[in-house]
This record gives structure tokens, C-alpha cells and sequence, in this order.
């Protein structure tokens, strides 16, 4: 983990399935993010993303970079843009700042409309356990 650090980008295709699955399994049971009809109603041209299924895919990534024994310590998350069926997000990464086994990365989820996701994600990576086949080697 070094500063000025950047992970590899993460394509991920936004389906209904992702969308409704994220929803339900976040025990969110708004009806704009499973029901095309109420979403058109309130406004918005399809069912969107919520914001736990971005957390999650946030997650994905940064421990996808870092490996296994990765643990997230704090993500601090803001969404713009929302995801929509046919949409692909990629996340991008930054490392900011390092203390010791500690890095705080800014991550950035952009789509076709802008800036999906923006925010920091704190990680702590045990030094002789980083995994390099994720990219997260040990220096």
C-alpha cells in the first residue's frame, strides 16, 4: 500500500436482477427499486439502485484489491447519479493517505449520467498477509 496508489478499475453491469436482488436483500422494500411502474410514477425513468447494494459493490472492491484479509473500517459514501437496468458503473480507487497496516482509499462509481458513487473507504490490511494475486502485494 503506497500513497498515490491506483486499484484497477471494476466494471459492474447494472441489471434489474442486481438492482431488485440488492434491494431485497438489504431489506429495502421501496417501491422504486423493484417496481418499473411506481418508479415512472415518482419520476424516475426505471427502478434505480439503492444505496446498500452500492455500499456493498464498494466493499466488493476494495477487498477484491486488497484480499482476503482485508477489513473494511469505515466507508463514508454519498450517491449521486443514480444506476439504472443497462447501466455499468466502474468503481475507481485512489490510495490517499497509509499509517502502518491502515490505508484510506477514495473510490468513484461513474455511469452514463456522471457520478454514481463518491466517497473514502478505510481498510486495514495485515502486512505479511496482503495477497498479490488481488493486486494488494505487500511494499
Amino acid at each position: 500500500m503506497r500513497v498515490g496508489e491506483e486499484l484497477r478499475p471494476l466494471e459492474v453491469p447494472i441489471t434489474r436482477t442486481l438492482i431488485v436482488a440488492g434491494a431485497l436483500a438489504s431489506r429495502d422494500y421501496q417501491d422504486v427499486h423493484h417496481d418499473p411502474e411506481a418508479a415512472r410514477a415518482k419520476g424516475s425513468p426505471d427502478v434505480f439502485m439503492n444505496i446498500l447494494t452500492t455500499n456493498g459493490l464498494v466493499g466488493r472492491y476494495i477487498t477484491d484489491h486488497f484480499g482476503p484479509t482485508a477489513v473494511l473500517r469505515k466507508v463514508a459514501i454519498r450517491l449521486g447519479a443514480p444506476n439504472h437496468p443497462g447501466d455499468t458503473m466502474v468503481l475507481r480507487g485512489t490510495v490517499e493517505t497509509v499509517d502502518g497496516d491502515t490505508a484510506v482509499v477514495r473510490v468513484l462509481g461513474e455511469n452514463g449520467r456522471g457520478r454514481h458513487v463518491t466517497g473514502t473507504v478505510t481498510v486495514t490490511v495485515p502486512e505479511g498477509e496482503r495477497d498479490v494475486r488481488t493486486g494488494g502485494g505487500a511494499g
